[in-house]
């Protein structure tokens, strides 16, 4: 009898074993990727895929679902089932994002974050005429004609608006906000001559610093660049505190069961740490980043709380 008992015991333990506890992944995992091919999101998603498809022996596919600024794509994979098949990439837009728009999801209760991929600092650069040569002097500059300025953006709610809005409440300063359509457009107006100041993610506008086609007076991270160690940060430069950072990373949707999160998160983790993801991410011009879910989840809050708190001092709206 207490054999049969132990058999029935064994039994129903293995009825209620969970999905997770089967072999993961049992068929292809997919990232969506809320941008349009080619982009930097694009390339951080694909590189990662490639290295996770090695790790989990299971191919790892990328689904580029681009439209209303990353919006369409993040919802479908919030909304996906929760068994770690689909895996959605973000970029530090998604935090202001959360801040600007009415969403169709929860950015925090919604999500299961996953991994921090890379992070990087953005450059402020200018036209080389631009008479100002560090940003003691455009603040002073802007300080004594407020308006008279102008800094290009990639659009309006864009990550190169919103670090903008927080730079000129936290020194004090006004400057004219010259929206564009995507990031091309606002740099080549920027080395024209057409617009003064844009606040740049460090890949795109690093070859035209080296050129001499813009000059770079400071980064937005707490550290200074380690490939222009002679360019100052911004908070260096007169605004204490000042640490904005673009960062890429995966989310999967609420639920997901946590061997799961911490299997894709071990191995990408291993993948971060190897020289050569280093080399090839510092050509998209950021470095690894890593740490565990908690750590990824801490930095979305954080973000998401910083953005709407620049949202309601400085008034911003978009249309």
């Amino acid at each position: 009898m207490l054999r049969l008992k132990l058999l029935l015991a064994l039994a129903v333990a293995g009825l209620a074993l969970p999905a997770f506890a089967q072999k993961y992944p049992a068929k292809p995992v997919q990232i969506i990727v809320p941008f349009a091919p080619g982009g930097g999101s694009d390339f951080i998603a694909r590189f990662t895929a490639q290295r996770l498809t090695d790790a989990l022996g299971s191919q790892v596919i990328v689904e580029n679902r681009p439209g209303a600024g990353g919006l369409l794509g993040i919802e479908q994979g919030v909304k996906a089932k929760p068994d770690g098949y689909t895996l959605t990439l973000i970029a530090s837009s998604y935090t202001v994002n959360a801040a600007l728009y009415p969403l169709k999801y929860d950015p925090i209760a919604d999500i299961t974050p996953v991994v921090q991929i890379s992070q990087g600092p953005m450059i402020v650069v200018a036209n080389p005429k631009f008479p100002a040569k560090t940003l003691q002097e455009l603040i002073a500059a802007a300080k004594q004609k407020p308006g008279s300025i102008n800094f290009a953006s990639a659009g309006q709610g864009s990550i190169t608006h919103m670090v903008v809005e927080f730079f000129q409440y936290r020194a004090g300063v006004k400057l004219n906000h010259v929206p564009y359509k995507g990031t091309g457009p606002a740099l080549t107006d920027t080395i024209s001559g057409q617009t003064d100041i844009f606040f740049s993610s460090t890949a795109t506008a690093l070859p035209h610093v080296k050129s001499g086609r813009l000059r770079a007076i400071a980064v937005t991270s707490a550290k200074r660049l380690p490939a222009e160690p002679e360019v100052p940060t911004i908070a260096e430069s007169g605004v204490p505190g000042f640490d904005v950072i673009l960062w890429h990373g995966l989310i999967a949707p609420k639920g997901v069961p946590a061997p799961i999160v911490e299997r894709i998160n071990a191995e990408v983790n291993k993948m971060l740490q190897s020289p050569e993801t280093a080399k090839q991410l510092e050509t998209d011009g950021v470095a690894p980043a890593g740490g565990n879910a908690q750590r990824f989840g801490d930095q979305i809050r954080k973000e998401i709380s910083l953005w709407k708190d620049v949202v309601t001092k400085t008034g911003v709206k978009v249309q």
